[in-house]
């Protein structure tokens, strides 16, 4: 099979597409990242994903399909640059951009009109993976702890992905248990963008800061870091209960600081309490050296950072995986992990042309 995976993340860095293919030798599985690409989102439509969560529902309707045609238009780049047809291409895998997250009310919502891409593509989709998952009583997330075990299990006990939020994947008594442990890259970036830089590169600005033990304190005690697994976080949270106890008459950098030694201590005390002993670790924040000096000087056990392709692929390589197990018509979600009352084939289906 040769999938499309389609990734953006909460922190709003980009839409990535891998084109992977994959073949399926009994339980065994190969995969092949062929190319990979990442797109950046202009500037207006920016501005209206950060408000998306503020929209009458008639703009966030058009924000959909904007979004739709957005991706569409990126994928269709994607094939040009690298000489591909449709008739390759059996399907794209599209996560789409979050913009609520409520599980406990029974809904979770990613914008990026799978029928819009389909049409002007031409390309069958399979978007939102999450809603089934959560009608049977689960979290919706995460998701990527399915590819973490078929794809990856030979590199590490645990899988660890830094972007808007930390969330980890790990085996204890043959079960696959995966969360969010913390905010990650959404906190920093939030604070920073108020300077006009777009982030802390290799933590450079929290590292020069000092630590406000208040609000290090205030953070380590709110009350989801005492929650058991199946949970997961959503930028309702982070603007609820988060970002709300930042000072903001202290400094930048005390604040980012502050954030950074919160989160590496959080995600050290899961890893050391699992007796988990390595972890690999992606996505944006894998690049930030201050932040994983942290997590070392936290963590009991090593430290794997894969190559740059993987750190920042893996997410859309995994949801392109999904793809190809929905066209089998196998599991896409892990009821230890979402704590959905079954197995599903979670996704929906949308006809190219």
């Amino acid at each position: 099979m040769e999938i499309l995976g389609l990734m953006s993340g909460t922190s709003l860095d980009g839409l990535d597409i891998a084109h992977v293919s994959f073949e399926f030798y009994g339980d065994k599985i190969h995969y092949q990242l062929q190319h990979a690409h990442t797109f950046d989102l202009d500037d207006t439509l920016l501005k209206k994903l950060n408000l998306a969560t503020k929209m009458s529902a008639e703009k966030l309707f058009i924000l959909d399909k904007e979004l739709g045609r957005f991706y569409a238009d990126c994928i269709l780049r994607f094939m040009d640059e690298h000489g591909l047809e449709k008739s390759q291409i059996d399907a794209i895998a599209s996560h789409g951009q979050t913009i609520f997250h409520q599980p406990q009310n029974g809904f979770t919502l990613q914008i990026a009109c799978g029928s819009t891409i389909a049409f002007l593509t031409g390309i069958p989709v399979i978007n939102d993976f999450r809603t089934l998952d959560v009608i049977a009583g689960g979290q919706g997330a995460p998701l990527v702890p399915i590819g973490d075990f078929e794809l990856f299990s030979e590199e590490a006990d645990a899988f660890l992905n830094l972007g808007g939020f930390a969330n980890i994947s790990f085996q204890k008594n043959n079960t696959i248990h995966a969360f969010d442990i913390s905010p990650a890259n959404l906190p920093s970036n939030l604070l920073i963008q108020q300077t006009g830089m777009l982030y802390d590169a290799n933590g450079v600005k929290a590292k020069s800061g000092n630590i406000n033990q208040s609000l290090l304190s205030a953070l380590n005690a709110l009350p989801f870091y005492a929650s058991k697994g199946p949970k997961s976080l959503g930028t309702e949270w982070l603007q609820q209960e988060y970002m709300p106890l930042f000072d903001q008459t202290d400094t930048l950098e005390n604040l980012l600081r502050t954030h950074t030694e919160h989160v590496a201590f959080q995600v050290a005390r899961i890893l050391n309490e699992e007796k988990l002993s390595s972890v690999y670790i992606t996505g944006g924040g894998a690049k930030n050296t201050y932040f994983i000096e942290r997590l070392s000087h936290h963590y009991k056990g090593k430290c794997v950072i894969p190559n740059n392709q993987i750190i920042d692929f893996k997410e859309a390589i995994v949801f392109a995986f999904l793809g190809a197990r929905y066209l089998r018509n196998e599991s896409t979600n892990v009821p230890s992990v979402t704590g959905a009352s079954k197995s599903l084939c979670t996704g929906v289906y949308h006809r190219g042309r």
